[in-house]
């Protein structure tokens, strides 16, 4: 599937180099530190279902992991970075029935304008971006092998669900009592993941399982319903969980450094896709560090489509508002504390992208007199305290005050522009120059 485009991360040019990176793991409750090997990280952040616009929860998400790309970059390190797009769910048949549009066209409207709100907001690219119809082969494959190795069984079609020539009158589970990792993500109780499955896309319900918490890994393809060729499977379709689980084993192989997403996806998908990764990498550990962005809300309620209160990316650029000065409104906010989207979040934001470049604009010896020796030794204070606070789980909100306090001392008088906004392009992906935005 067709990335976006971004323009080359500078290089901050100041001895040194920042990191490492200290994140908040969620399966440990705790900090950790991810170890590449060989110099190259690896992460797995989980991508949208394209039935609607970007929202500002999606946003939030994308610029804290194009932090850790960004930090990680900045430490020396090679990042190879995998998203998905789950372009056949659910909720995107359901959408796409009830704007009675075909669903493939659907998807393709809304990841094209996810891919212009990213590029918008100076998003790195991941190096691959997976569709999941395009890895269903893989996930064939992959059930096949959870079935060959008795962990995966089958719980027949109900009696009143018609399936397509070619299915097979069964669907195909995960037996997680073969799986001692389950809960090892999330750590919730049984009572709390009851709470939140079936509204998540869980069936406990489902006749037939062994485990109300057993995950679908293939669905026989039904009447009415997109399905795809699955070899001994019988024709149908993954299930939701399977498709990551299969990406992140094809292209980063088992144990990679962060999986990330929203934290809405602790459970039951983060949960689900490690537990199956696992089974299929012979019980090697899925991820080093489990990320989770957490939510942001509008009015006393969490952004989602589903209950359609949505601050769009997109709308507020129609509405002529600098996609820099949206990245600044998400960096203010740390990623593991919720928050609320307001007006005046957003011109603070505003204010702060003006201030910083006015500051930009003054030349290396500053109205004062300061001089360039003494902006570049102003600005190399800036950059090692920006990468500090970045490689201290993610600190945005503190990376940003450092930069005001060298704005104001630029705005005084009292120091030049330096290297400042070159780092500030690097390591918080926010252009100080109209035409770089």
């Amino acid at each position: 599937m067709k990335t976006w485009t971004a323009d080359p991360v500078p290089t901050v040019p100041t001895a040194g180099r920042g990191g490492p990176l200290v994140v908040h793991d969620t399966a440990s409750d705790g900090p950790v530190t991810p170890t590449p090997v060989d110099g190259r990280a690896r992460m797995y952040v989980c991508g949208i279902t394209p039935y609607d616009a970007t929202h500002m929860g999606h946003a939030a998400t994308y610029v804290t992991f194009d932090l850790v790309n960004r930090v990680w970059r900045d430490a020396g390190l090679d990042v190879l970075y995998v998203q998905n797009v789950t372009d056949v769910d659910e909720p995107l048949l359901e959408r796409a029935a009830r704007d009675e549009v075909h669903w493939e066209d659907l998807a393709a409207r809304e990841i094209d304008l996810f891919r212009q709100d990213m590029e918008a907001l100076r998003v790195l690219p991941p190096d691959h971006y997976v569709g999941a119809v395009e890895g269903i082969p893989d996930d064939v494959t992959a059930v096949g092998a959870l079935l060959a190795d008795g962990v995966a069984y089958c719980v027949p079609v109900p009696g009143g669900e018609e399936t397509v020539p070619g299915a097979e009158r069964s669907d195909v589970y995960l037996d997680l009592s073969t799986q001692p990792t389950f809960g090892s993500v999330s750590g919730w109780t049984r009572d709390q993941m009851m709470e939140v499955f079936a509204d998540r896309g869980g069936d406990p319900d489902r006749e037939g399982k062994r485990d109300p918490f057993d995950p679908l890994l293939w669905r026989a393809g039904r009447v009415g319903e997109p399905h795809w060729e699955g070899g001994s499977l019988g024709r149908g379709r993954p299930g939701w969980h399977i498709e990551c689980s299969t990406i992140a084993q094809r292209y980063l192989g088992p144990g990679f450094d962060v999986q990330g997403g929203g934290d809405d996806l602790v459970f039951p998908h983060h949960e689900m896709s490690a537990v199956e990764g696992t089974a299929l990498q012979g019980g090697a550990p899925f991820a080093q560090a489990y990320v989770h962005q957490a939510m942001v809300g509008l009015d006393g309620e969490k952004m989602s489509k589903s209950k359609g209160n949505l601050v769009l990316v997109s709308r507020l650029r129609a509405q002529g508002v600098d996609p820099m000065a949206l990245r600044l409104v998400l960096l203010d906010h740390h990623y593991r504390r919720a928050w609320e989207w307001t007006e005046d979040g957003l011109r603070r934001a505003q204010e702060r992208l003006v201030r910083w470049r006015r500051a930009a604009a003054v030349d290396g010896d500053g109205d004062g007199g300061a001089g360039r020796e003494r902006a570049q030794e102003i600005g190399v204070r800036v950059v090692e305290e920006v990468r500090r606070h970045l490689a201290d789980d993610l600190d945005a909100p503190a990376a940003l005050r450092a930069v005001d306090r060298w704005a104001t001392s630029v705005l005084e008088g009292r120091a030049g522009a330096g290297l400042v906004p070159v780092a500030v392009d690097a390591l918080l992906g926010v252009a100080l120059t109209e035409s770089a935005a």
